[in-house]
């Protein structure tokens, strides 16, 4: 007897030592909850490509999601880290914007001519063209270390198909923190197809673009509108939001300008005139206009 319970306790040790660690920011937040809509909710920042704009942080690097996350993310709140999947020459899923390497790596050429061993040397370099340490993450790194730190948005590239990036989402466990995007009806339907439990960005900047998408089966407590990159009319934000739908507006570009210019505050009218997410290459500052 003594000697069974001996072993059942080194066991126990055994599991508690091997167990997953848990993060000093950890979220409660469902995707299917958090991206939902809700009156009086508080906007939240999306951090286009995941950096880039911040010095010494290139985008779509975990090294600068998790810089964003330390800053702005809480475990109610945490960031929303928009990010870009493409594939290299050996079917490897890894973070790039671009066609081609020369722009955000050491590296040149286009990536789906490159295997995934081809990339190990080459560093990843910010927007002011300075090279960082930092390695070309793969999709499977960056959505095993966001669990419990952030929640993604997911451009899915043209060489990159919605099953193979369905299929890492289910691997990894990522369904509850990750939205996958897209920019046309018949593909949002696609994913809703593909897993109907799945949280989609779909483009609405109109009341027929909704329609197509309601005829083509995507409910709307699936759906996450972007609603481009200037200010919809009013009437749009009401008819969303009536139907419990979250919008996104892409402050990136002239609205990310605008606040440069006249002053930060008018982030906080984007909000209040119907935004609840607003997708920037200026977190930082957002965030301490929106969250002071």
């Amino acid at each position: 007897m003594r000697l069974k319970t001996f072993i059942l306790v080194g066991l126990s040790l055994c599991f508690a030592a091997c167990s997953p660690k848990t993060y000093t920011n950890r979220s409660a937040v469902r995707a299917t909850e958090y991206f939902r809509y809700s009156p009086n909710q508080q906007p939240k920042i999306s951090f286009h490509r995941g950096g880039g704009d911040l010095k010494g942080y290139p985008e779509n690097c975990i090294e600068s999601f998790a810089y964003a996350a330390k800053q702005i993310g809480t475990p109610t709140r945490p960031i929303i880290i928009e990010c870009d999947i493409d594939l290299t020459k050996d079917s490897v899923m890894v973070m790039m914007h671009d066609v081609t390497l020369d722009r955000t790596t050491t590296g040149t050429g286009k990536l789906i001519d490159k295997t995934y061993a081809e990339l190990a040397p080459y560093r990843l370099e910010d927007n002011l063209g300075d090279v960082t340490p930092y390695k070309i993450p793969t999709l499977e790194d960056v959505l095993r270390w966001g669990k419990n730190r952030v929640t993604f948005t997911l451009d899915v590239k043209r060489n990159v198909s919605f099953a193979k990036v369905v299929d890492m989402v289910h691997k990894t466990g990522a369904d509850d923190y990750v939205v996958v995007i897209t920019y046309n009806a018949q593909d949002a339907a696609k994913v809703n197809q593909l897993d109907p439990n799945l949280m989609i960005s779909v483009t609405i900047r109109n009341h027929a673009e909704y329609d197509r998408l309601h005829e083509l089966g995507v409910p709307d407590n699936r759906m996450v509108a972007f609603v481009g990159v200037k200010e919809p009319d009013a009437e749009l934000y009401q008819f969303l939001h009536q139907k419990g739908i979250a919008t996104i507006l892409g402050t990136l570009g002239n609205l990310d300008k605008q606040a440069a210019a006249k002053g930060d505050q008018i982030y906080k009218t984007f909000a209040q005139n119907g935004a609840d997410i607003m997708s920037t290459d200026r977190p930082l500052e957002m965030a301490k206009v929106l969250y002071k």
